[in-house]
């Protein structure tokens, strides 16, 4: 297996676990069986840190097939360099950045995470496989 898809796995798995910490909060506010129901306006809001997971959550859900799609695309075409290699490193650590920096509410290191990991490694990866780096 190539650097490039253990990456693209790692970041899978984190991607599966993000959500983990909003829904023990939610199970923490309502009970097991609350958290179970269906959400309603009357359920006790959450605070700001699982809103914040929530939505980091969401953003990486969001982001992950654009990488997902370059990895493959790259693997197909037999592409793995080291620009490729560290492009899926970047994104994985950024993503996993943006998430905690994100549920902390540190504003400007957040947005710094994201387009490293976001722009930054997707850009590499999709100027590697047109050939234009």
């Amino acid at each position: 297996m190539t650097n490039e898809l253990t990456w693209l796995t790692l970041s899978a798995l984190a991607m599966a676990l993000y959500w983990i910490p909003y829904v023990i909060n939610r199970m923490a506010l309502q009970g097991i069986f609350g958290s179970m129901q269906n959400p309603s306006d009357d359920d006790p809001q959450p605070p700001p840190w699982a809103k914040r997971a929530k939505s980091a959550h969401l953003i990486a859900v969001e982001n992950f097939p654009i990488f997902a799609a370059l990895i493959l695309v790259a693997h197909v075409a037999g592409i793995s360099n080291a620009v490729t290699a560290g492009a899926a490193a970047l994104y994985f650590f950024g993503m996993l950045a943006h998430y905690v920096v994100f549920t902390l509410g540190i504003p400007y290191v957040r947005t710094v995470a994201f387009l490293a990991a976001g722009l930054g490694s997707e850009l590499a990866l999709a100027l590697t496989i047109l050939g234009w780096i």
